[in-house]
């Protein structure tokens, strides 16, 4: 179970970036690329953590892992666009937060819950 708290601390971290990132989209103005370049890796950190827990067999959080997949899609086109100097669509970055939100509260339900 400590593989699952470690992902849920990378997700944490990950989320705390990314909510001062999407300060920076909804306002129109350029992400710092420190930033983006720590957001993105705790992230994958936390998803490589949630799939090597799920594949150890047992009750899974199928549907956080679902969730986080789909987020991380989104956060990599996002860093595409930004890297190529175009905008990020502020929808794509609320819905992309959204996701990632719900993913972790279902992976906390599940880690904590009874």
């Amino acid at each position: 179970m400590n593989l699952i708290y470690t992902a849920i601390g990378f997700f944490a971290l990950a989320a705390l970036l990314g909510m001062y990132l999407l300060t920076f989209v909804l306002r129109g103005k350029e992400t710092p690329k420190a930033i983006v370049f720590s957001h993105g890796p705790m992230a994958v950190v936390g998803l490589v953590l949630l799939i090597i827990y799920i594949t150890k067999g047992g009750p899974n959080p199928w549907e956080s892992l679902v969730l986080f997949v789909l987020a991380a899609l989104g956060g990599l086109y996002m860093v595409s666009r930004d890297l190529t100097g175009r905008p990020i669509p502020k929808a794509l970055a609320v819905g992309h937060g959204l996701l990632a939100v719900a993913g972790f509260v279902l992976l906390l339900v599940f880690a904590f819950g009874e």
